[in-house]
């Protein structure tokens, strides 16, 4: 295989791999439009979803420290600083 075969299976990697990072950051911000719908529901109803590992995360939301709880919810759910800063945020 010569410089232009293997120049071409590079530029191949690299197609597919930034096909898949566009699918996959379009997926994650579907994701998060139904999250925040979902949450409006859950606002409207006047519930809240609780889940017990998420306990700690409200008390400290409840001692004040918002820093370690945003760290304690991103933990604990997987998702980004700005999802878990507004997750917080709603819960204060």
């Amino acid at each position: 295989m010569g410089i232009l075969g293997f120049f071409v299976l590079v530029m191949i990697v690299f197609a597919t791999y930034a096909g898949l990072e566009g699918r996959l950051g379009r997926t994650d911000r579907r994701i998060a439009r139904v999250e925040r719908k979902l949450d409006l529901i859950l606002d409207h109803l006047g519930t809240q979803q609780t889940e017990p590992e998420l306990e700690q995360v409200a008390a400290l939301v409840r001692d004040g420290k918002k820093i370690q709880a945003i760290k304690e919810y991103r933990e604990f759910t997987g998702v980004g600083l700005k999802e878990a800063k507004d997750a917080v945020e709603r819960m204060e």
